[in-house]
């Protein structure tokens, strides 16, 4: 047996104890995929029992890491990995900043492939079209005669153009979905715009069944090798489903494992029938059984449900206690009606829920889910979620950590540079009061920090960046927004390592340098503890390992 002792770093182990809340250590020795040692250089020889070079049949191999900063590997989560890996190969909007940029843009995507299909884009921004709302003609003018399908940068809404709307059949008898709306104009005519259910059961349940099961692998692998280059090392997938399930399945035959573990929630959505909804939950957890019995068990784990419970700010789609600046509001797109039974029959399955709530009367709705569960299912313990949280009620957040819900958060979409128009849609003084990471802090709630790509940018470096200051990534020259909130490092790098899996129902195999624990870990080449934030905007992730294995060196 060969034991690698690393020697020479700064080790931030992410696993406090009552005397070190943010222990630091200079060694640490992996051996058969684990962390067998961790802590001074002579503690870990001591530990490990053999000299670098010896003889006899356990060998002890010493890396010098010349004093570089290492941290356990980065858990995102909450991700999308298929939509993910396929935004990496579409047009790229999120950086523009008028129609006129966006329409250049995709008109040379058309002119690079003139024989596609369809042209498919993501990232565009309300703030960045006129009157901040899309239209098929602001398409057509450029691009008539090939569909075109773009996501916003939250992957709520979809836009179209004329063709794409003809392809999809929507005329203006087709009726919106629940939780959903075809925007039309005053004559009833599709505007272009598809928001939440609209935009996945037409224009995402479309695009899906043009995609192979090739084109889902080749997703993931796109996703997985961007990812080990960001240094994350295990991520809590969001929104599973049939097809990438079968991805997954087929790149473990292919390789015998997945580039690191994969935990996932599979998404839900309200078909209108009670029963049909409950028997959805109880399916997952049928699932979730046997994939465990099965050959994927080490790499992919099915930890629960997802209920998008809301839509965004930016939309005017989040479910608000009061109205938005122009008098609008939204329902919630599972309200407490049709979620209360499905959510039970989830908890009673030992199912994690995950709730995306941002809307501040949405988080209420989901911590009364989790009461009735309590209530319906007796008291056990649960690792219950909502995710994003982006304007939240300070009673609220005293609830969730009474309950003992994870705040699952993303410090990537409060880019300051990505505000402007979330603020504009609220208009009063909610529009500084987003984002509240202090106090869910200072209530006690465990939080965990993901990035929800491909809604927002997928770098972990980038996301600790944010956390730290409030500032911006995309536009480092704005303003910060109210950096009194910011994370010290040390909490920060917690809530992205360990937190994520305390959140994701793996901190007994993973998110610590510990021993016992997984070696999943990375090499930076600057210390987040010490140096000052900015520097984390020209550093680089210089390795990550899984399982002790490398699986990413920096060229």
């Amino acid at each position: 047996m060969t034991t690698t002792l690393y020697r020479n770093a700064v080790v931030f182990t992410a696993d406090p104890t009552p005397e070190q809340p943010h222990p630091v250590a200079e060694a640490f020795a992996v051996a058969d995929g684990r962390f067998t040692a961790v802590g001074s250089l002579a503690d870990v020889r001591t530990a490990v029992g053999g000299v670098a070079g010896g003889a006899g049949s356990h060998e002890v191999v010493e890396v010098d890491l010349e004093g570089r900063f290492v941290a356990p590997g980065i858990i995102d989560s909450h991700t999308h990995l298929v939509g993910f890996g396929e935004s990496l190969g579409r047009v790229q909007l999120r950086d523009c900043a008028s129609l006129e940029e966006m329409q250049q843009r995709l008109v040379a995507a058309r002119e690079a492939d003139p024989s596609a299909a369809r042209v498919l884009g993501s990232g565009w921004l309300f703030d960045a079209l006129p009157g901040g709302r899309p239209t098929a003609e602001m398409l057509d003018a450029v691009l008539p005669d090939v569909p075109v399908y773009l996501d916003a940068n939250d992957f709520h809404s979809t836009w179209v153009n004329g063709a794409a709307l003809r392809e999809l059949g929507i005329t203006r008898e087709t009726p919106d979905p629940i939780g959903g709306e075809i925007v039309r104009d005053a004559a009833g005519d599709a505007t272009g715009l598809l928001l939440e259910t609209a935009g996945t059961q037409f224009a995402g349940a479309f695009l899906s069944s043009q995609t192979t099961e090739e084109d889902v692998i080749a997703a993931l692998d796109r996703a997985f090798a961007t990812y080990l280059a960001a240094g994350v090392t295990g991520v809590t997938e969001m929104s599973l489903n049939a097809a990438e399930v079968a991805g997954l399945q087929a790149i473990i035959a292919r390789d015998g494992r997945l580039p690191f573990p994969v935990t996932a929630h599979w998404i839900l959505e309200p078909t209108g029938d009670a029963a049909r909804d409950v028997a959805g939950a109880e399916r997952v957890a049928a699932l979730r059984e046997e994939i465990a019995a099965g050959p994927a068990r080490d790499w992919l784990r099915i930890a629960g449900v997802k209920f998008i419970m809301d839509g965004t700010i930016d939309a005017c789609t989040a479910t608000m206690l009061a109205p938005y600046a122009d008098g609008s509001n939204a329902e919630p797109i599972w309200t407490a009606e049709r979620i209360v039974p499905v959510a039970e029959a989830a908890d009673r399955a030992g199912l994690q829920i995950a709730m995306h709530a941002i809307g501040d009367r949405t988080s209420q709705i989901a911590l009364d889910v989790v009461e009735h569960c309590v209530r319906a299912n007796g008291p056990r313990a649960r690792r219950h979620r909502i995710e994003h949280l982006e304007s939240v009620a300070d009673d609220t957040i005293v609830r969730m950590g009474e309950l003992g819900v994870v705040a699952s958060m993303q410090p990537v979409h409060c880019d300051p540079a990505v505000l402007d128009n979330w603020k504009a849609q609220l208009g009063d003084e909610r529009q500084e009061l987003g984002f509240p990471w202090q106090k869910f802090r200072a209530a006690g709630v465990a939080i965990t920090l993901g990035t929800d790509a491909p809604t927002a940018p997928h770098e972990a470096i980038p996301n600790l960046y944010i956390a730290l200051t409030g500032a911006s990534v995309l536009a480092p020259e704005r303003d910060p927004y109210h950096p009194e909130r910011a994370f010290t490092p040390a909490d920060a790098l917690t809530a992205l390592t360990a937190g994520g899996a305390f959140a994701g129902e793996m901190d007994d195999t993973t998110g610590r340098i510990r021993p016992g624990l997984a070696a999943d870990f990375i090499v930076l080449d600057v210390n987040p503890l010490e140096a000052a934030p900015e520097a984390l905007l020209a550093s680089r992730v210089l390795s990550t390992a899984v399982q002790g294995e490398e699986l990413h060196r920096a060229r």
